[in-house]
């Protein structure tokens, strides 16, 4: 089999065309669950109580454990639908099956079982295993990759994956927003999953209490869609614009952006554009720059005051007009 994106697992679960066997693997529980949960559509919903079942692997620890849960999910794999085409089965928790911590004759018996399941699926039935980051160098993993279809999930592709990611993470926090609103979420954060994750953190801490979170709610926290451009703090920087890089400064902090990889951005910026727009005050950028790269590394401040101190020292040697040092 191959790797499949989550957006075109979607197209085949409208289609009503899954493949057998799925792993849905990687770190977004939120987005594993949401992707887990779609597969049930395949069956109608009247008939899902007998044509779809979720078995929880979590605690098997032992090799009985195993041999007992790989039977259970055999058995369920090779039950004939009910008054239905197709039958869902959904294993959760799935990296202690996978992965087996201990390993034991029983274990080994488990792990035969599963193989031959894999190796021959039932056509009438979706097997959905769920687990984390696995290793992939094991004998099971790499059956997978022959039987399966891998599906890596928190990878967004387009603002479509986006939206969806907004909406998933906000019901799975108990709460409501609006269409509109997790579309300009969407927009305004792009596929960035971490800048993403942060805005509907802000979001619903600033809505707490409200039924449904608006557009208007998101344009308070997020800020314009323009100023999430990667590069308009250095742009601003070469423009001796102070306020703008300080304000951009701010939003990639909040957005999750590590002080160190702002600082090698900056960095970037002293060696390459400096010599030409600023050469005379190339050298005080530099030291400027070392002193804050130390600062940093041994806690010395805030770092996003070491930051913003950085940032308003290399503005005034860029400002029109602005005298050599």
């Amino acid at each position: 089999m191959a790797a499949a994106t989550p957006a075109a697992v979607r197209k085949q679960i409208r289609a009503g065309a899954p493949d057998p066997v799925y792993l849905l693997q990687g770190d977004d529980e939120v987005e594993k669950s949401g992707l887990a949960h779609e597969f049930e559509e395949l069956v109608d919903e009247e008939l899902r109580a007998f044509n779809v079942g979720r078995i929880h692997a979590g605690d098997w620890t032992t090799g009985d454990r195993l041999a007992d849960g790989v039977a259970s999910i055999v058995a369920a794999a090779r039950t004939l639908p009910m008054m239905s085409p197709r039958r869902v089965v959904i294993v959760l928790h799935a990296d202690a099956l996978l992965a087996p911590k201990r390993e034991s004759e029983a274990a080994a018996r488990a792990l035969e079982a599963l193989e031959a399941l894999l190796k021959q699926p039932e056509r009438e039935t979706t097997l959905v295993l769920v687990a984390g980051s696995l290793d992939k160098r094991t004998r099971t993993y790499k059956l997978l990759t022959r039987h399966a279809t891998l599906v890596e999930c928190g990878v967004l592709e387009d603002l479509g994956d986006a939206e969806r990611w907004v909406r998933n993470r906000v019901a799975a926090a108990g709460a409501e927003i609006a269409p509109e609103a997790a579309r300009l979420l969407a927009e305004r954060g792009g596929t960035d999953v971490n800048r993403l994750r942060n805005d509907v953190e802000r979001l619903l801490l600033y809505a707490l209490g409200q039924k449904t979170m608006t557009a208007e709610d998101v344009r308070q926290i997020a800020g314009p869609a323009a100023l999430q451009d990667d590069w308009a703090m250095t742009n601003a920087i070469e423009a001796g614009n102070g306020g703008a890089a300080l304000r951009q400064l701010a939003l990639m902090l909040d957005a999750g952006a590590p002080p160190e990889k702002i600082l090698g951005q900056l960095g970037w910026l002293v060696r390459t554009k400096f010599p030409l727009a600023a050469p005379r005050r190339v050298r005080g950028a530099v030291d400027a720059l070392f002193r804050t790269d130390a600062d940093l590394k041994r806690s010395a401040g805030d770092p996003r005051v070491l930051l913003e101190r950085l940032v308003v020292e290399l503005c005034a040697g860029n400002r029109p007009g602005a005298r050599p040092a």
